[in-house]
C-alpha cells in the first residue's frame, strides 16, 4: 500500500481544512441526529487531519476509531489527534489494520465511515465491498478530497496540459488495491452509494494554492514530475525542463487549482 510522509501530511493539512465542503459536514451531522452519541471510524487517517477536524463539527460523534496500516503515522494520530480535547482519551482509538482486507475493519457498530484523500487511491473492487459492508452496518459515509483529475495553473505554461494528461494516467495504476479509481473515484462513490440505497451529496473541495504555500506546491511539483517521468520516460527532458520553470512560475505569483470533490451519503 502506498505510504504519505508525516512532512506531506503536516503540510497538506491546512489546505485540506479550509479546502473541505462543510456543508455536507453538516448534512451528515444532522443526519446523524443529535440525540444519539455514535462512533466514527476514520480509514487511513494518516496522522489524524481528518478526525482533527470533523471532531468539533460532529458533536454527536462521541467515540472515534483512527486505522492505518503505518505504524509511524498511526502513534502520531495517536498523540495529536483530539489533542486538546479533555476527554480525548476515552474518546479515541487506534487500530493498525491493512485496508485491502475489507473484512478486517470493524465497520458494524459504527454509525459513520469516512476517511480524507483515500477513494482516488482504491480500485473498483474495493470500492464496491466497502460500500456494500457500510450498507450491511447502516453507516453513513462521509468521503473528503478525492482528486478528481483537475489542474489548472495560472499563468499557464504549453507543458501544463501535458503534465495534467500524465498524472491522470499515473493516478489509475495499482497504489496497492488493484487498478486505482484516480479521477473517476469520488463520481464512481457517489453512483455505488445510490445504487445502495443512499441518499447522495457531492461539492467541490478544491485546493487553490500560491506562493503562501510554497513547501507544500514544490512537493506537489515534485510528485507530479516524478509520476509524469514515471508513465513517459521519454518526456524526461521535458517534464525536468517544466519542474525547473514551475519554480520560477510560482516565485511570480503561478496560482494552482487542484480539483478534488467530497462525498457524503447517508441511508433513506
Amino acid at each position: 500500500m502506498e505510504s504519505f510522509s508525516a512532512e506531506w501530511l503536516a503540510l497538506r493539512e491546512p489546505v485540506d481544512h479550509v479546502s473541505r465542503a462543510d456543508a455536507l459536514v453538516s448534512w451528515i451531522g444532522a443526519r446523524l441526529g443529535p440525540s444519539h452519541r455514535p462512533g466514527a471510524l476514520d480509514l487511513a487517517c494518516g496522522t489524524g487531519s481528518n478526525v482533527r477536524h470533523l471532531a468539533p463539527r460532529l458533536p454527536a460523534v462521541r467515540q472515534w476509531t483512527l486505522v492505518d496500516h503505518d505504524a509511524v503515522l498511526l502513534d502520531l494520530a495517536r498523540h495529536l489527534a483530539l489533542a486538546d480535547e479533555n476527554d480525548a482519551r476515552d474518546r479515541l482509538g487506534c487500530a493498525r489494520l491493512d485496508l485491502r482486507d475489507l473484512d478486517a475493519l470493524p465497520i458494524a457498530g459504527h454509525a459513520l465511515v469516512t476517511g480524507s484523500a483515500l477513494l482516488d487511491l482504491v480500485s473498483a473492487a474495493w470500492l464496491d465491498g466497502l460500500v456494500h459492508r457500510c450498507r450491511a452496518a447502516g453507516a453513513a459515509v462521509l468521503f473528503a478530497l478525492s482528486y478528481d483529475g483537475r489542474i489548472e495553473c495560472r499563468p499557464a505554461d504549453a507543458w501544463d496540459a501535458r503534465i495534467r494528461e500524465l498524472v491522470n494516467e499515473h493516478q489509475v495504476t495499482d497504489k496497492g488495491f488493484g487498478p486505482a479509481l484516480g479521477p473517476a473515484a469520488a463520481a464512481t462513490a457517489a453512483r455505488d452509494l445510490a445504487r445502495a440505497g443512499y441518499d447522495v451529496e457531492t461539492a467541490a473541495s478544491d485546493w487553490v494554492l500560491d506562493a503562501r504555500q510554497a513547501p507544500l506546491v514544490r512537493l506537489l511539483f515534485d510528485g507530479w514530475a516524478g509520476a509524469a517521468r514515471a508513465i513517459s520516460p521519454a518526456d524526461a527532458d521535458a517534464v525536468a525542463d517544466w519542474r525547473l520553470r514551475a519554480d520560477r512560475r510560482l516565485d511570480a505569483g503561478l496560482k494552482v487549482r487542484v480539483g478534488h470533490t467530497d462525498v457524503a451519503a447517508a441511508l433513506r
